[in-house]
């Protein structure tokens, strides 16, 4: 063999190692993600129900890794939440603005760059965008909000039943990938994406007797009137009292015909679709739980604030029996990545699509761009990187997922997507020109539970929001004197001068996001009106 031919042997060779070393130093990406999870529903946020634990495993994760305590959605509903992390852009511009939207995938999409960058993708639980996911390797996905018992999944050859808990399944799915379909010679990014804790709230039975003799504590808020909010505040449809349905969403008597009336004029009947799926066997576990419970409420007959108060406490309960199935998920996900020694190179995320109301201003549900649908959870452990215990008090944002996964990855950061990389706060340091400000926008509407649109802005001390569909309503406040939001100070002569200027820091973020997309709204709904007139 020649010198030249040695060589050039010799560089090939140095070459693969070089490439070989490189796929191994990239991390692993784990990113486990809920559908509804309050922060203040997860002891690290130190909320008011962290005092019951109900989050170990997580907890954990935050004292391992980095908790960001300002964490917020750009748009508290599950679909376009889910979006905009897969494009790293707000709503009005990947196309998906409200749960109705079928999302685009032959858009850019973080998964799709990862796999440039030579990355393995999985995908397995909730997608709730609509269509066959693209940009992964392999996934099995649940039809629309899926079921919580024996659930269909889509997988690439079809759809089929899986039986047991969906919590459960969804995390049987990514084990099953881990172990038998990773391609051993590349780094991965693996999404395991649960249906809990969403309505209708049905815990995994073996969770159903936990908290049966603990008081949940009530939220200071529970009984709010909304006195000093705009009017769509009054005029919603998310109440515990009003709207959460004794039968369909707290399974009060609910019989094996279904025949119940139903509370809301438009009912999520899930609760109906999960139980007719339930086995005998799984019926009869569910029925001999709540059958006592039921003919102990009958027997003390409770009416007023003291009805609202027992279906607090069924509805807390059960979000928390959910949420504790998560939990569990995270667990068994960190523990095999050990069993199969990955741990060490393997980046694990916790989030959740938004916060969501359990019980304050007297809610359910999500949307507002108030503080507890507007925060959503995110920790990140990063073994040798971000230092355990950290807390991040910067803001950020669902619209900057995509660029940490891809600059995690050294892959190539787009010029179009709207987001920052979290890279330098994971690696605890303090990035210049960090935004002081977060824009949102809530499109869905007329739509269950009738939260009107409304964009705004949050800086670290104050909120400006603009409710624009049917006229000009705005609300202030002081978020480090009125936490809960309570006292309106939008028009107050004390509060002119912050007013004008958040005014003109919200109009400078919507032109900067590029967003008008409520110019066309109020023409819709204008010209709408007038035909009907």
């Amino acid at each position: 063999m020649s010198n030249t031919m040695l060589i050039l042997l010799l560089l090939v060779l140095v070459l693969h190692q070089l490439a070989h070393s490189q796929k191994k130093s990239r991390p692993n990406i784990l990113f486990v993600f809920s559908d509804d999870h309050a922060p203040h529903a997860i002891g690290a946020y130190d909320g008011w129900l962290g005092s019951i634990n109900p989050t170990p495993a997580i907890d954990r994760l935050a004292e391992e890794g980095m908790i960001f305590v300002n964490s917020f959605c750009s748009n508290s509903i599950c679909g376009p939440s889910r979006a905009v992390i897969q494009t790293g852009k707000h709503s009005h511009k990947n196309g998906f603005m409200n749960n109705g939207n079928s999302f685009n995938w032959n858009q850019q999409t973080f998964p799709k760059l990862l796999q440039k960058a030579g990355y393995q993708t999985a995908i397995y639980g909730k997608s709730h965008l609509k269509g066959k996911p693209l940009g992964y390797d392999d996934w099995a996905v649940l039809p629309g909000q899926g079921l919580y018992f024996n659930p269909d999944l889509i997988f690439p050859d079809g759809i089929r039943r899986v039986d047991g808990h969906c919590t459960d399944v969804v995390t049987d799915l990514a084990i099953d990938w881990l172990r038998n379909k990773r391609d051993l010679d590349r780094p991965f990014m693996l999404m395991v994406q649960h249906k809990a804790p969403h309505r209708n709230w049905m815990p995994a039975l073996r969770h159903l007797p936990l908290y049966n003799d603990v008081y949940i504590p009530e939220p200071t808020t529970l009984f709010d009137k909304w006195i000093d909010n705009a009017p769509g505040a009054r005029v919603q449809e998310l109440e515990i009292d009003r709207h959460m349905d004794l039968n369909y969403d707290l399974f009060l008597d609910l019989t094996p015909d279904f025949t119940q009336l139903s509370s809301e004029k438009s009912q999520d009947r899930s609760a109906w679709r999960n139980m007719k799926r339930m086995t005998s066997g799984q019926l009869a576990t569910w029925r001999n739980h709540f059958g006592p419970l039921d003919r102990n409420f009958h027997l003390n007959g409770k009416t007023g604030k003291e009805l609202v108060r027992w279906k607090f406490q069924r509805y807390a309960k059960n979000y928390l029996r959910c949420v504790k199935g998560v939990d569990e998920s995270l667990e068994r996900m960190q523990q095999e990545l050990t069993q199969l020694g990955l741990e060490e190179n393997t980046i694990v995320i916790y989030s959740s699509d938004q916060g969501f109301y359990i019980g304050d201003h007297g809610w359910y549900d999500k949307r507002w761009m108030y503080e507890e649908s507007l925060k959503m959870p995110l920790i990140v452990k990063w073994p040798g990187v971000v230092k355990p215990g950290t807390k991040e008090l910067e803001m950020v944002q669902n619209l900057d997922y995509a660029q940490t996964f891809l600059e995690i990855a050294g892959a190539p950061l787009p010029d179009d997507m709207q987001g920052r990389s979290l890279v330098p706060l994971l690696k605890g340091m303090f990035p210049e020109n960090w935004r002081k400000e977060i824009y949102y926008h809530y499109y869905e509407y007329p739509s269950v539970h009738m939260v009107p649109r409304h964009y705004g802005i949050r800086t670290k001390r104050y909120k400006l929001m603009h409710f624009y569909q049917f006229g000009e309503e705005w609300e202030m406040y002081d978020l480090k004197v009125d936490p809960d939001e309570l006292n309106n100070i939008y028009g107050k002569k004390n509060f002119a001068e912050i007013q004008k200027n958040l005014t003109e820091r919200l109009f400078k973020l919507r032109k900067f996001y590029d967003d008008d997309s409520d110019t066309s709204i109020r023409t819709e709904y204008i010209e709408k009106y007038r035909r009907k007139s």
